[in-house]
């Protein structure tokens, strides 16, 4: 079939049934689309806009997205980060990045805008396979921040190294520590920005109620589990009164969480 392990393959085609290709140059789109076509069957579907690559989301919830770095009438990054901060079920999708005009920079301002993967163009079948494999096989953790919503950027490698992992951030998945320390650093900044994005900052906030949930039963602390589930229980209710919402009696609510923050600990750029 393809250079590459079958059985690779056969685990990833269920994951990649639904295709979305964002790309305004119909030459370009075909040909990703005939190569998931050989390779998983996957059924296709093209916008050449972003608009259009909005509304095919909703409609058909695509497995893996790729996206069209640019020109207009396509933005990749500003579809990704649209998406991303959107209620449709396929925000959580994967998107590869295609573009031939790769750059550090345009590297980065994907990695910031929820991309999971890069793609240079001219690729081979083995740079496609690798991050297909990337994507399906080697989830990362979600991120529900403000400003950022997406896959764990500290994990970003774009597909380019296939050597031994050395890195202590190549682990697979962080540590209860960190899991810990990143959900409350998240939910401090999502209190601080109920009154400039209410609607993102109570979703992140629910989000890190499920984690610290998590991480409190997972090391057994119940104090923490107790206080999650009282802070979920208090966000529900803010959210039933609905806008605008008490940022004071959050900080309030969230006082027993936050305590579990190390007292030198900075906010890193994914939870800002």
């Amino acid at each position: 079939m393809f250079n590459a392990d079958a059985k690779v393959i056969q685990r990833m085609a269920p994951l990649m049934q639904r295709v979305m290709i964002v790309d305004p140059q119909p030459a370009g789109a075909r040909l990703i689309g005939e190569l998931m076509r050989d390779i998983a069957r996957s059924q296709i579907w093209v916008a050449e806009t972003n608009d259009k690559a909005i509304r095919l989301a909703g409609s058909y919830d695509p497995h893996i997205i790729f996206a069209e770095m640019g020109p207009a009438p396509i933005d990749g990054i500003a579809f990704t980060r649209q998406l991303r901060r959107s209620h449709l079920s396929a925000r959580y999708a994967p998107v590869i990045m295609v573009t031939g005009q790769a750059t550090a920079a345009g590297i980065l301002a994907a990695r910031d805008g929820g991309v999971h993967e890069f793609l240079r163009k001219p690729f081979t079948m083995k740079d496609l396979l690798r991050r297909l494999e990337a994507v399906t096989l080697r989830q990362r953790d979600w991120v529900e921040a403000v400003s950022y919503v997406g896959p764990d950027r500290r994990r970003f490698n774009s597909g380019d190294y296939s050597g031994n992992l050395k890195r202590r951030s190549d682990a697979k998945s962080a540590s209860e520590s960190e899991r810990l320390a990143q959900a409350l650093k998240i939910l401090r900044s999502a209190i601080n920005a109920v009154g400039s994005d209410p609607v993102q900052a109570m979703r992140s906030m629910q989000a890190q109620v499920v984690d610290l949930r998590k991480c409190g039963m997972s090391v057994a602390d119940l104090k923490l589990t107790t206080a999650a589930i009282d802070f979920g229980r208090h966000l529900d209710e803010a959210e039933r009164k609905g806008q605008p919402y008490d940022q004071a009696q959050l900080e309030q609510k969230a006082a027993t969480l936050l305590a579990y923050l190390p007292k030198d600990a900075v906010d890193e750029a994914f939870a800002a």
